[in-house]
């Protein structure tokens, strides 16, 4: 069963089918609904048509690690942090560098 709001995001596509912030919350929608299938596919086609959108990597890896696939995981992460370096966009460097951190086990906390 579609939600509302998957329809009206498939007609955005539908009107727009190269508007990265639409495959984009198609990609998170999906991911929401935990059909994990098409949500690597819509992250996938955002990797490979709009390799600058820096979210997406955040959130593939996480599926990725998600579907126990930690080696896919982190090597999003790490191209991740690259793309977001080259863009100067620190925030997300931040986020993806601690997501890579977790998934390489380096998160350490203080006790």
């Amino acid at each position: 069963m579609q939600t509302t709001r998957l329809i009206s995001l498939l007609e955005f596509l539908k009107s727009d089918p190269n508007d990265p912030f639409v495959i984009y919350a198609l990609a998170t929608e999906y991911n929401s609904i935990n059909d994990t299938e098409q949500a690597f596919y819509y992250y996938n086609i955002l990797i490979n048509d709009h390799p600058d959108y820096v979210g997406t990597y955040y959130h593939l890896g996480k599926l990725y690690e998600k579907t126990q696939e930690l080696e896919k995981a982190v090597a999003i992460y790490q191209k991740g942090m690259t793309v977001a370096r080259n863009k100067r966009d620190n925030h997300a460097f931040s986020e993806l560098q601690g997501a890579y951190n977790s998934a390489m086990g380096l998160d350490y906390e203080d006790d």
